[in-house]
């Protein structure tokens, strides 16, 4: 009863209220903040997950500037029915060179944190150019100008650059070939001996369909043709992580 009196008192009193308030969200900010200081990363690495290449990066960038995350989140939750429906559960470590990330809380259309080769390229195309054409209840605007639109290959290296300063993990020699990575990721014909060692499972193909010109198509196809693919989830132990 005791205490019960003191609370009451408390209660009544604007100024001990307040006092005691900032005392209990200052010790308990205290307890949750200062183990981030002693920690170099709170994110699990996985095996797998390496930086965009150069035209994922650049397919990345045309996906954020036509505003795709505002009806595709990018983040399976750990749910019985989005699981069966998209995949395995997203991990925090797939966004971790994402800057910013394309979680998102709404889906106009499905998912795409696994779409990574559940399509054809020429899929991707088709649908991107008319989406009903594919998806007759679609309502996705048309993306048809992405293939007459050439990519511009001249900023590659700057955006790497500007990536690494931000904390993914790009070298030296990441940024000065990113230029020549990002043209042979579209060219079946290219050399890619260095690029496959830069970047670990990357798809190499003529996205667009035209060996003509390399355009926002490819990039973006390129991209997505990328979501969900690096985790090998046949080897990923949910108890114990990698085994």
């Amino acid at each position: 009863m005791s205490f019960l009196n003191n609370h009451t008192k408390l209660e009544k009193s604007a100024t001990w209220l307040l006092i005691a308030s900032l005392a209990v969200v200052t010790v308990g900010g205290i307890v949750e903040i200062a183990p981030l200081f002693y920690l170099q990363n709170t994110i699990e690495k996985v095996e797998g997950m390496r930086p965009y290449t150069p035209l994922e990066l650049a397919g990345r960038d045309i996906y954020v500037r036509e505003g795709c995350y505002t009806c595709h989140s990018q983040m399976i939750r750990p749910f019985r029915d989005e699981v069966e429906r998209y995949g395995h559960y997203s991990l925090a470590a797939e966004s971790m060179y994402d800057h910013s990330f394309q979680w998102g809380s709404k889906r106009t259309g499905p998912d795409l944190a696994r779409v990574g080769q559940r399509y054809s390229n020429e899929w991707h195309v088709q649908h991107l150019i008319a989406p009903r054409s594919v998806v007759p209840e679609s309502v996705m605007p048309n993306y048809a100008f992405l293939k007459d639109t050439p990519l511009d290959v001249n900023t590659a290296s700057m955006k790497l650059t500007a990536n690494r300063r931000v904390g993914v993990p790009y070298t030296d020699e990441m940024i000065a070939n990113a230029t020549a990575d990002m043209r042979a990721q579209a060219n079946p014909e290219a050399d890619t001996k260095g690029l496959e060692t830069r970047y670990p499972k990357v798809k190499v193909g003529n996205f667009d369909g035209d060996k003509t010109t390399l355009t926002e198509m490819d990039a973006l196809v390129a991209y997505l043709q990328m979501l969900g693919t690096l985790v090998d989830f046949s080897t990923y132990d949910e108890s114990a992580g990698y085994r």
